[in-house]
């Protein structure tokens, strides 16, 4: 790949949210999710920086990460469908959410009686883990290879590449074996 066109990673990322926010059907390529989840750490660094001189407190960044929890968790269930998982592991997302919503809660409880406090230190870096292993155990799935042809989940996605000559192909079919010779 010679050259990147960034009008095309901008122009994927809002097709990606107009037209498929809560798309979880069919499938997607590895280029085009890697590079929808590019775009999104790039304008959520952008937001959390704007966020940070506007003294926000973290709100600005946590709207846009709700406004796009739709389309993300959809594009993921997609690429998932692409390397023939089922989009439940998308739910391995809602894991590190869910966590941090306890432990907030567990905290305000903590203030509350006072002697839940010190265990709340020991719940911290297990939660973290957790969190952690299940987004690596994600990133590993969305990295592997689509299935060759069609699967459950319908046919193979279009090839999509970021270069400014490249064009969306549909991907050729899968070579048929030859027939075994006779004996």
């Amino acid at each position: 790949m010679d050259q990147v066109d960034f009008n095309r990673l901008w122009q994927n990322f809002v097709d990606t949210i107009s037209k498929h926010y809560v798309d979880f059907e069919g499938r997607v390529g590895r280029a085009q999710f890697w590079y929808y989840i590019a775009v999104y750490f790039v304008i959520g660094i952008g937001v959390s920086i704007i966020g940070g001189v506007a003294e926000s407190g973290g709100g600005l960044r946590a709207l846009y990460g709700l406004a796009l929890l739709l389309p993300t968790l959809g594009i993921t269930a997609r690429r998932l469908h692409d390397t023939g998982r089922t989009a439940s592991w998308v739910l391995l997302l809602a894991i590190p959410w869910a966590l941090a919503i306890l432990l907030g809660l567990f905290t305000l409880l903590s203030f509350l009686t006072f002697g839940l406090f010190s265990i709340l230190f020991v719940f911290m870096p297990i939660i973290g883990l957790i969190s952690l292993a299940a987004v690596i155990l994600l990133i590993y799935f969305c990295a592997q290879p689509g299935t060759v042809g069609s699967n459950e989940y319908g046919p193979p996605p279009p090839i999509w590449l970021p270069g400014p000559s490249a064009a969306v192909v549909t991907p050729p079919p899968p070579a048929t074996p030859p027939p075994p010779a006779a004996m």
